[in-house]
C-alpha cells in the first residue's frame, strides 16, 4: 500500500493553494490522490475534488459515516477508512460511489452493517473490515456485491452467518473469517461461491460441520480450519468438495485420537484430489494416553488395538455360548438318565 502510494505521489504536484481541495489535505491533481491522514477529522471534509481517484482518510477520528458524505465523488475508485472511530453507517453514505472498486473499513468500532450496506456499491471488488466488532453476518448487507473478489471479515465477533449470506457473491475467491467466534459451519453458509478458491476459518470455536457445507465450493484451492474445537471428521464432508485439488489444514485441533479418526484421515489422504498439508504436524488431544502425541506416529496402532480389543470381546463372546452349550448338554443328558432311572422302577417292582 506504502508503494502504491507513493507512486501517486510521485505522478503529481500537490495544489497547495487549490479551492477544490481541503485545507487539510493534500492534493495531487494528476494523479487524483487526496491525503487525509492523522488531522484528527471528526467528519468527511467537503470540497473533496470531483475527480478524486483515491481518498486516504486514515487515522482520525471518524465515528460516523452519514448519507452523502462522498457527495459527487463519481470517480473514486479507492477509499481508505482504516483506524477511525467509525461505530455507524447511516443508509446512502456510500450512495455516489459507483464505481468504487476498493473499500477499508478496517480497525473501526462497527457492529453491524445496515440491510443497505452494498445497494450503492455494486463496483467494489475488494472489502476489508478486520479488526471490528461485527457479530453477524445477514444477505441484505452483501446482497448487491456482485463483483466482489476479495472479502476479509477476519478479527472480529462473528458468531453466526445467515444461510445464504454470501450466495450473490458470484465472484468472490476470496474469503477471510479467522479469528471469530464461529461455532458451526451450516450447510448453507457458503452457497452458490462456486469461484472462491480460499476459505480461512481458522482461530473460531468450530466443533460441527455440516456433510454439505463445502460441497458447492467448486473453485477451493485452500481450506484453513487450523485451531478449531473439532474432534472428530466426517469423511463425506471432505468427499463433497468437489475440485480439482483441494489443500486441507487441520492443525492445532482437539483431535480425539481413535481407529475412527485414523479411518477419516486415511480415506481423505487417499482422495487423489485432496491433500493435507500439516497431516505430520497434527497432535492428539484425547485419550491422555496419547496427549501430545503425533498421529502420524500412532495412526498404525489405534485399529491394531480396536481390533485386539474386538477379538478379546469375541473370544470371550465364543467361549461363553460354547460353555452355555456344554452345560446345556450336560444338563440334558442328566435329566435325560433321571427320566430313564424313574421308568426303570415301576418295572422292576412289578417283576417281582
Amino acid at each position: 500500500m506504502f508503494l502504491f502510494i507513493v507512486t501517486f505521489l510521485l505522478c503529481g504536484l500537490p495544489l497547495e493553494s487549490s479551492k477544490a481541495c481541503p485545507d487539510v489535505c493534500v492534493c495531487y491533481e494528476s494523479s487524483g490522490f487526496i491525503d487525509c491522514r492523522g488531522h484528527g477529522l471528526t467528519q468527511v471534509p467537503k470540497n473533496i475534488p470531483d475527480s478524486t481517484w483515491m481518498l486516504d482518510l486514515r487515522q482520525n477520528n471518524l465515528s460516523k459515516l452519514i448519507a452523502g458524505s462522498f457527495s459527487a465523488l463519481w470517480s473514486m475508485k479507492i477509499l481508505l477508512l482504516t483506524n477511525n472511530y467509525i461505530e455507524e453507517i447511516h443508509s446512502k453514505a456510500f450512495e455516489y460511489l459507483g464505481f468504487l472498486e476498493r473499500l477499508d473499513l478496517s480497525n473501526n468500532l462497527l457492529s453491524q452493517l445496515p440491510h443497505d450496506f452494498s445497494i450503492h456499491l455494486v463496483s467494489l471488488r475488494e472489502l476489508k473490515m478486520p479488526f471490528n466488532w461485527l457479530t453477524s453476518l445477514s444477505f441484505e448487507s452483501f446482497e448487491h456485491l456482485e463483483s466482489l473478489e476479495k472479502l476479509d471479515l477476519s478479527n472480529n465477533q462473528v458468531i453466526s452467518i445467515d444461510k445464504g449470506a454470501f450466495q450473490s457473491l458470484s465472484k468472490l475467491r476470496y474469503l477471510f473469517l479467522q479469528c471469530n467466534r464461529l461455532e458451526v459451519v451450516q450447510c448453507n453458509s457458503f452457497f452458490m461461491l462456486q469461484k472462491l478458491e480460499v476459505l480461512h476459518l481458522a482461530k473460531n470455536n468450530i466443533s460441527i460441520i455440516d456433510v454439505e457445507a463445502f460441497s458447492s465450493l467448486h473453485s477451493l484451492n485452500l481450506l484453513i480450519l487450523s485451531n478449531n474445537c473439532l474432534s472428530h471428521l466426517k469423511f463425506k464432508t471432505f468427499l463433497n468438495i468437489q475440485t480439482l485439488s483441494t489443500h486441507l489444514q487441520l492443525l492445532g485441533n482437539p483431535w480425539i485420537c481413535d481407529c475412527d479418526l485414523q479411518r477419516v484421515f486415511g480415506k481423505i489422504m487417499s482422495v487423489r484430489h485432496l491433500h493435507m498439508d500439516d497431516y505430520e504436524n497434527i497432535t492428539c488431544s484425547n485419550p491422555w494416553q496419547l496427549a501430545g502425541h503425533s498421529l502420524m506416529s500412532v495412526d498404525t496402532q489405534l485399529c491394531v488395538a480396536e481390533t485386539a480389543t474386538v477379538l478379546v470381546i469375541t473370544i470371550t463372546v465364543l467361549v461363553t455360548v460354547i460353555a452355555a452349550i456344554v452345560m446345556a448338554e450336560r444338563n440334558r443328558k442328566k435329566n435325560q438318565e433321571k427320566n430313564w432311572n424313574e421308568l426303570d422302577g415301576p418295572i422292576d417292582l412289578q417283576e417281582k
